[in-house]
């Protein structure tokens, strides 16, 4: 396999297990860098494994059918990887206050559907960042967060 074949694995199982219907946090351990950065526009920046497991497990909890999929093949050039992808999940846990334009109170029942395109760089097999640009307007309109015009 070549390196580009090896990287789109790596982050085929991200994709999957990390941002998965079933999430499997210890996929963190095992193929994030010990300082990656994870980035989108919907929440501040955050950066190594604590961090990043403390992320997702706050996500989940307020958002417990959370799960994002692949829409396109993965492309791979040197050690980068660039995914097409779709997700949401519906806010039925407790209050969530990691949107960078505010939070919501517990259980809404408000349902997000969005889309997004990421950039990962993998460098020996660990995930080293993953630079998304998502559909934060659409999701944060769905959660009445913002509000449409």
């Amino acid at each position: 396999m070549s390196k580009e074949d090896d990287n789109k694995a790596v982050v085929g199982r991200w994709f999957t297990e990390f941002w998965g219907k079933d999430v499997n946090l210890a996929v963190i351990d095992e193929i994030a860098a010990p300082n990656m950065l994870l980035k989108y526009s919907l929440h501040e920046p955050r950066r190594g494994r604590d961090d990043i497991r403390a992320f997702m497990t706050d996500f989940r909890a307020a958002f417990p059918d959370l799960n994002f999929w692949g829409t396109a093949d993965l492309i791979a050039e040197g050690d980068y990887v660039v995914g097409q992808w779709e997700g949401g999940g519906t806010h039925t846990g407790p209050a969530f206050n990691d949107f960078l334009v505010g939070g919501l109170p517990a259980a809404t029942g408000r349902k997000m559907h969005f889309t997004g395109t990421t950039v990962l760089k993998v460098i020996d097999g660990k995930i080293v960042e993953e630079i998304g640009l998502d559909d934060g307007v659409t999701a944060l309109t769905q959660l009445e967060l913002l509000k449409a015009a």
